[in-house]
């Protein structure tokens, strides 16, 4: 409801000249332009049965898929959708048996995103967009493993600004008012004494506030090579459970700015084969008070289409 109703202000804004009679500028049919980069990334370790040093067998993989497709409808209307998914796997021996462990995730994201924007031609666009971020697998419960859980929403309108966009080189900054929805299913239920019950219910967690998003890539001494960066600030000024946390030390916590600074690095050695060096920083006090970091490098196959 959030973004529906900046839509249509958006759009009865972008007939306001054919509504007053002024026609607008004609702009030639545009097909979207679409962008997919796809990756699979495999490592394998095997011993012999008289290998000694204590070392363990193990095997990794992970998919990522990045997809975009954008579209300039009309001379003041610009669409633009983007898909972010990745999962893996890692599965290692056992020290003593050899036998090999059940797989546990080493990725698992599903981001997806719309954003409709406004060219008038103005020093920023305004937008609304619209975001879901959840992951395939929700294995925190080994006891109670979901699929598509937790489902973090977010819904934002405000204004951006391009200042260079094509296939090869971009350069986009947004900033708006947001609000966010966490929806976690099949959360156990505790009793008075703070033990788990056989119970399940839907947690929901809603907080609006201010958000600042910048995206960049361009090309690093050739065409092979490609640097991808994006940087998400979210500072909240309300939180649907705040009352919880009153008189507790991390009362305040979901106040501070959140930091989302994901970094990718790509080189093409041959057409199906590339190396990707990636790494995410991540700030949330109410998750930890340090920062948190995740860094991949891989060697796999690639498919690319722009």
């Amino acid at each position: 409801m959030m973004v529906a109703i900046p839509m249509m202000v958006l759009l009865l804004v972008a007939q306001a000249d054919s509504a007053a009679g002024i026609e607008p500028q004609a702009v030639p049919p545009n097909p979207w332009t679409k962008t997919i980069e796809a990756s699979l990334m495999t490592t394998q370790n095997a011993y012999s049965d008289s290998w000694s040093g204590g070392e363990m067998g193990s095997v990794s993989w992970a998919a990522n898929l990045a997809a975009s497709a954008q579209k300039q409808h009309t001379a003041k209307v610009n669409h633009r959708n983007t898909a972010k998914l990745a999962f893996g796997q890692t599965m290692s021996q056992e020290a003593e048996t050899k036998r090999w462990r059940v797989p546990a995730k080493s990725t698992d994201l599903i981001d997806l995103e719309s954003m409709l924007r406004l060219t008038l031609g103005l020093a920023v666009d305004p937008f609304v967009s619209a975001r879901l971020e959840t992951q395939f697998r929700d294995a925190r419960d080994p006891e109670n493993i979901r699929s598509f859980n937790p489902m973090i929403f977010t819904e934002s309108f405000g204004a951006a600004r391009s200042f260079f966009n094509d296939k090869t080189h971009e350069l986009t900054m947004r900033l708006g008012i947001a609000a966010k929805e966490k929806v976690s299913r099949g959360e156990p239920i505790y009793d008075l004494l703070g033990q788990p019950t056989l119970g399940r219910k839907t947690i929901t967690e809603k907080s609006g506030g201010l958000e600042f998003v910048t995206e960049y890539k361009t090309p690093v001494f050739s065409d092979k090579v490609g640097y991808a960066s994006k940087l998400s600030v979210y500072k909240a000024f309300y939180y649907s459970d705040a009352w919880k946390l009153e008189g507790l030390p991390n009362e305040n916590y979901w106040k501070a700015p959140d930091f989302n600074w994901e970094n990718g690095l790509n080189a093409s050695i041959s057409r199906y084969l590339m190396v990707s060096l990636a790494a995410q920083l991540l700030y949330d006090k109410e998750v930890d008070l340090r920062g948190r970091l995740k860094e991949t490098l891989s060697l796999g196959l690639t498919y690319s289409r722009k």
